[in-house]
Formats: C-alpha cells, structure tokens, sequence
C-alpha cells in the first residue's frame, strides 16, 4: 500500500514491534506516506491483517518508541476534523464487500488517533507489474488482454465505492493491487473523502501529480465520479506507455498527450486508445460521467474484438483436404520433429 507523499515534512516513527492495538499485534510496517502509516498484524487467532494509522506527516509527530503522536495546537482542529473524515471513511468502506476493493475488517480509536484494519492479501501492486514489464522491454508494457480484464474488475469494484457516496481521488498503479491469480484490488483511500457535506469538500486532498485530475489542484473545484475517472485514465495509460501522463497543470498550458497518445496506437488497439482519451479530457463534463458509462464502453469493445477474433480464426481454418499421401507425410512430420529438436519452430 502506497501513498502520496507530503513534500519535505519530518518523519514521524511507526509504532514499535510488537505493539498491542486491541487485539492485533504490530509485526511491521508495510508502508508509510503524508497520510498515515499501515502494517502487517496479527489478530487473536494468529492471523494476518493489515492495519492503517491515521497519521499526517504535516499536522502530527511521533517519536521512536512512543505510542501516542503530539500534535501542536495549531494544527489541532486540522487534526481531528482529518480524523474525523478518516473514522467516518473506515465506517463508510466497512459496508463495502466487493472483491475488487480492500475489505475493512474493523476500525477504532486507540492512541488519540483512529486505526482501520484491513484484510491482508498475497500480490503486487500493478506499479511493480509496469516495473517489471519495462526491464524485459517489451513493446506493449502490459498485454492489451491484461489490461481489459484487470480494468474491467477494477472498475465493477469502483463503481461500488461511488454508491457508497464516496471517492478515492488516488488511484494510481501503486494503489492497485493484484492478488496471485491477477484479480484487482483497489487500495488506500487515504484521500478518499466524504462528498456529502461542503465541509468535507473543503478538506482537501493531497494527489499524485500525472495520476490527478486537473480539478484537484482548485480549491473551489467540484470534485465527482469524473474526477475519479480522469485518474483511472491515467492509470491505464499508464500500462500501456510505461510511464506516468503529463501532469493536468502542464497540460494546461502545454498539452503534449496529444502526441503520446498517438505513439500508443501502433501497438494498442484504437478503442483502448479512444478510451483514455476520453478519461483524459481536461474539462470534466467531457469525460464519462459514471463508472457504468465507461466500462459499458469497455465492454462493448472487448466483445467486439473477440466477435472479430473468432471470426478471423474461422476464415483461417483450412478446408477439408484430401490425407497426403503416406511417404509425404512421414517427410513432413519428420522436418517438423528435427526443427523442433533445434528450436527453429
């Protein structure tokens, strides 16, 4: 689990190993961001769970071996009202049971902070699959099959998060998760708020720059589905360009996707490309507006394609041919064994 990360803030400690939290004992952290910090527990029956801290780098400090996080009286309103959206978003995640999005378990307060445990799955990010991908240079970074799957189950699990009222406002490869068989997991709503109230409008994200939207970087900007969209357009291309798109603030005044989009077409189907296209437009009212409007468009596209496959193995096929005759056979099959022998088939 990954987060954005506060810009040249001091280090808080995590809690030590071996800490009690109710009935979950620390083994180690797995990852800490501007947000919080999450770990690796065990429960009362030995069983693994992840847990996150809730713990901003920017209003709170921790020292090694303490518990309990100081917080200067400047930041304290900032604080709990950020704790608040924290306990109310665990709250709200818990009614979630979908297998493309973490599974909250159990949520508390304990240490003048709130803790949110998570199951814990086998995997790797979707950051490290790109990673891996890039050092074996192939020419598509992540097959285009791969990615219609992946981004199907993802956005199902999506979709369910924005009935529930709430955004993620970070999705990006580092907070996706695969688990062994390859099934999707959206991780890490550490910037995920309510958007019920205009207070919690106004508590605002942090983002990943190249992976947020343009709207994140205005404080007075209506936030939505769309804006969810815009990153998980950004994340699909993403798997197919290797790298993170450029930033929507530089898109702004210099719009170079344009281009980039295009490199993408002689090695991607031009629906793929279409799409994140469309998921990448800078005025939100043109990008889909529902998760459903966009995966009924992916879904469209892959059915099409594999209509079109099927029917291109069918012409293919040969016709029925008279059996060759003995000694021909015998020849042929006897190539084909001796070039396999050499690797040359």
């Amino acid at each position: 689990m990954t987060e954005s990360k506060g810009a040249n803030q001091p280090k808080s400690a995590p809690l030590p190993i071996g800490t009690l939290l109710a009935n979950y004992r620390i083994v180690k952290k797995l990852a800490s961001g501007g947000f919080s910090f999450v770990y690796l527990a065990t429960d009362e029956t030995g069983a693994p769970v992840a847990i996150k801290e809730y713990l901003p780098s920017s209003l709170a400090r921790r020292s090694p071996g303490e518990l309990i996080p100081v917080v200067p009286e400047e930041n304290a309103a900032s604080f709990r009202l950020g704790l608040k959206y924290f306990f109310e978003e665990g709250r709200s995640l818990a009614l979630i049971s979908h297998p493309s999005v973490v599974r909250v378990v159990n949520f508390f307060r304990e240490n003048s902070t709130v803790y949110m445990v998570m199951n814990y799955e086998l995997g790797k990010t979707l950051q490290e699959h790109i990673l891996q991908a890039r050092q074996q240079g192939r020419a598509k970074v992540l097959r285009e099959r791969f990615i219609r799957k992946v981004f199907h189950d993802l956005m199902s699990g999506l979709r369910e998060v924005h009935i529930h009222k709430l955004l993620h406002l970070d999705i990006k490869p580092g907070n996706i998760y695969l688990r062994e068989d390859e099934s999707p997991i959206l991780l890490d709503f550490g910037a995920a708020r309510q958007i019920l109230t205009m207070e919690a409008a106004r508590f605002q994200p942090m983002y990943t720059p190249g992976f947020a939207a343009p709207e994140l970087y205005g404080k007075h900007s209506e936030l939505g589905p769309w804006t969810d969209i815009y990153s998980l357009g950004a994340t699909l291309y993403a798997c197919m360009a290797g790298m993170p798109p450029q930033e929507a603030n530089q898109r702004e005044k210099d719009d170079r996707m344009i281009e980039a989009m295009s490199r993408l077409r002689s090695t991607y189907t031009n629906g793929l490309v279409d799409l994140v296209e469309w998921c990448l437009r800078l005025t939100p009212s043109e990008r889909p507006q529902s998760v459903f409007r966009l995966q009924k468009e992916l879904r469209d596209q892959s059915n099409a394609l594999g209509e079109q496959s099927a029917a291109a193995l069918a012409s293919a096929a040969p016709a029925t041919e008279p059996m060759p005759e003995r000694q021909g056979a015998t020849s042929r099959f006897m190539t084909l064994l001796r070039r396999r022998e050499v690797g040359t088939d």
